[in-house]
């Protein structure tokens, strides 16, 4: 094996850190938009009418059951198309992951509000409350506490997951790595650049996310 090429991975160093900005984007924009839409998702699921809630429910199962890798395929190549015309591996990217995350922010949220006792929600009809305060004031505040760990953990999976839009052209740090990997033909270079880059981001990211939760628990 050849010695270890250090002046490569300098050379390559602003796209890195260009496909570390994608990256980061891809990932906050994905877990934003997967939240609001998971926590609709949610909703959808806890209707009291099956034939209401059956849509949310195949939704999270499609989803969940199926390959990352594949829904992104499908949407690069058959829904965007349709919606710009063309294909276009940014938007592709966001919207594969936030559909993605949805599916199990859904399940976080709807375990997180089942969790709530129902004796909240008895308290704040004695109270005059309606249904959407209730869940608004009363039930979601709660429920955020006991979903922000497994989010938080989606969070970091995300930006293990945008790995994947690579395959599409997606500029993010696999991407580069595998640009690396085309114009010098090497491999230890590119990859474990690429590992140790998102090593650091989800060590990074972990520690924020328990420093966040360890002030909650003290205000609790």
């Amino acid at each position: 094996m050849t010695s270890f090429n250090f002046q490569l991975i300098i050379n390559y160093l602003p796209f890195f850190f260009k496909g570390i900005i994608y990256t980061i984007g891809f990932s906050i924009t994905s877990i934003v938009l997967g939240t609001l839409l998971g926590f609709l998702i949610a909703l959808g699921k806890m209707l009291p009418n099956k034939f209401l809630s059956a849509p949310f429910k195949g939704y999270v199962g499609l989803f969940r059951g199926t390959p990352l890798l594949v829904q992104i395929l499908v949407i690069n190549f058959g829904v965007v198309p349709l919606i710009l015309g063309n294909s276009n591996s940014i938007v592709a990217g966001i919207l594969a992951l936030s559909l993605n995350s949805s599916a199990y922010i859904a399940e976080n949220f709807r375990s997180g509000i089942q969790a709530v006792s129902e004796g909240q929600g008895e308290a704040a009809a004695t109270l005059g409350l309606t249904p959407r305060q209730t869940m608004m004031h009363i039930i979601l505040p709660q429920a955020v506490k006991i979903i922000l760990p497994p989010l938080g953990n989606e969070f970091v999976s995300l930006i293990k997951d945008s790995s994947l839009a690579s395959v599409i052209s997606a500029p993010e740090v696999t991407y580069w790595a595998q640009a690396m990997n085309a114009q010098y033909y090497r491999v230890w270079e590119p990859y474990l650049t690429s590992g140790l880059i998102y090593l650091i981001l989800t060590l990074s990211i972990s520690s924020i996310l328990h420093s966040v939760e360890r002030r909650l628990s003290i205000n609790d």
